[in-house]
């Protein structure tokens, strides 16, 4: 099945654009603050050297995201699909990171759910890569339905491996999840 894992996804907080190289610097300034990476598998991505790696890998990927916050105009972080499996009929979504400044405030479940709106219209399950140490993005993943299936050695983009654990939500899943959160 054909489809753009690079759309233009709107909600009422954020807007989320595909990533293009030009943006860099304003990403890069949302990556800054080692805060963001404390929980993270490579906690020196904060360093500007490190995250152009990341950054390039992201452009590669062709399925990043620059997520932008619609009232400061700011961009915020970035996430992004990848893996599709179309044996499987799943993608992942992951790289996901925010600056410190927009912790706390829903943006990361509002992306998530855009995300998962738009993907299951073409595949049956999404699978999340989580650092073994970032519990604040388990128990993020964990609010939404996504439950963990496994655990795996990941290489991210020109970096070591590190333990990951992996979630998982179906498009089932996400539907009662959805369901129950409107009541």
């Amino acid at each position: 099945m054909k489809f753009n894992i690079q759309p233009h996804l709107e909600t009422e907080k954020v807007d989320l654009y595909p990533l293009k190289e030009e943006d860099f610097e304003e990403v890069y300034a949302a990556a800054a603050d080692p805060k963001v990476w404390e929980q993270h598998p490579s906690k020196d991505r904060w360093k500007k050297d490190v995250f152009k790696v990341f950054f390039d890998g992201a452009i590669q990927s062709k399925g990043a995201f620059r997520v932008v916050d619609k009232f400061t105009g700011k961009i915020v972080g970035s996430t992004r699909f990848y893996d599709y499996n179309p044996s499987e009929n799943s993608i992942f979504i992951g790289y996901t990171f925010y600056s410190v400044d927009c912790w706390g405030k829903g943006i990361n479940p509002v992306v998530k759910a855009a995300m998962l709106n738009y993907i299951f219209q073409y595949v049956e399950k999404v699978y999340f890569q989580i650092g073994a140490d970032n519990v604040r993005s388990q128990i993020a993943i964990g609010r939404i339905g996504a439950e963990k299936v496994g655990e795996e050695e990941v290489s991210y983009f020109g970096e070591s491996s590190s333990l990951n654990y992996i979630y998982e939500i179906s498009k089932e899943k996400w539907e009662v999840y959805c369901s129950s959160a409107k009541k």
